[in-house]
């Protein structure tokens, strides 16, 4: 890349007048950088090792020592800003197809394995960089826009949530579903049937695009998190306990969870905690005796002890709230404790 093509990418300044004016490649590990990369120094600590290494080029944010004006030095604002605005240049060049999702069905697409040109985006800019630098043609990128900046992207495709071939529920608790898609049976994963809907335009999605994908076990991702305590509020082993912590911290999903918690365990009592910002959230919604409200997180645990509820969606927060290690005990499944 022309040096002149990355000042204008990054809206940077040259802060010298170097005797280089192209770069072989783009590297911010110091450690990876060979003879005619540009280095992006996140941590200028790492600045005359990339030199050391052969670096033609530095981009930085910070007031800089110059240690050798042969090479390139350029300023910016922001480095992760530059970094987003280069792979922007980068993927104009590519054949590829990216399609935006909600949160929910980027999770739950990440722990499916799929061949490799479908490419679920998370982590962080370095990540990011890293997946779609030497993408291949053809590929077909997934990304969610509240975690992975859409600009990124010249174009992108809504994900539509129109299912086609849909799931077959077999067998189902309030957190494990047994179900058949494509007349494959899946017992028992440890996912919700509150998911099931974001699982179908993910799998219609494989399907649509002729995606070869294979379904393992699911892990519980950070939405409608269940957590089952004793009355002292360790956590327990999933499945071995009748009181049962949800986490959410995605406000936009507060409602949802509700209507699903009223609807498939209408015979439970069921408490929700939310945050006093938050309380609007569900004022609509005719739960308001079922309702604890805080101001601190530190005030969650008096509240849950202060309450008889099986279930309570916490809002806000995840279950960092709760200190105790995990106890090693039995596993006994949900089918035995909440099957209808």
């Amino acid at each position: 890349m022309r040096l002149e093509n990355v000042l204008a990418l990054t809206h940077g300044s040259l802060v010298n007048k170097p005797f280089v004016n192209t770069f072989t490649n783009i590297v911010f590990d110091s450690k990876a950088v060979k003879r005619g990369d540009l280095f992006l120094a996140f941590d200028e600590e790492t600045i005359d090792d990339a030199i050391f290494n052969g670096a033609y080029g530095i981009i930085f944010s910070k007031p800089t020592q110059i240690s050798d004006s042969e090479i390139a030095w350029i300023k910016v604002q922001d480095i992760s800003q530059a970094l987003k605005r280069l792979l922007r240049f980068r993927l104009i060049e590519k054949n590829i197809n990216v399609y935006e999702s909600n949160e929910i069905v980027l999770k739950l697409a990440l722990q499916i394995v799929t061949e490799p040109r479908f490419i679920a985006l998370d982590g962080t800019i370095k990540d990011i960089f890293k997946q779609l630098w030497d993408v291949e043609d053809n590929s077909i990128i997934l990304f969610c826009p509240t975690l992975v900046d859409k600009e990124i992207f010249t174009k992108t495709i809504e994900l539509s949530n129109n299912s086609f071939t849909h799931i077959n529920i077999v067998e189902q608790t309030l957190f494990e579903t047994s179900f058949i898609y494509n007349d494959i049976f899946h017992e028992r994963q440890q996912l919700s049937p509150f998911f099931m809907p974001y699982l179908e335009i993910v799998l219609n999605l494989f399907h649509n695009l002729k995606i070869n994908y294979r379904l393992r076990k699911f892990t519980p991702i950070e939405h409608f998190e269940a957590v089952f305590t004793n009355k002292k509020f360790e956590i327990k082993e999933f499945g071995t306990s009748d009181k049962v912590l949800i986490f959410e911290n995605n406000s936009s999903l507060v409602q949802s969870e509700i209507l699903f918690l009223q609807r498939e365990a209408s015979w439970a009592k069921i408490i929700y905690i939310v945050p006093k910002k938050e309380q609007y959230l569900i004022d609509t919604i005719s739960i308001k005796n079922s309702i604890q409200v805080y101001t601190n997180k530190d005030e969650i645990i008096n509240l849950l002890k202060d309450s008889d509820f099986h279930f309570a969606l916490i809002v806000g927060t995840d279950k960092s709230i709760l200190s105790k290690p995990l106890n090693n005990q039995s596993e006994v499944s949900l089918f035995d404790l909440y099957n209808f």
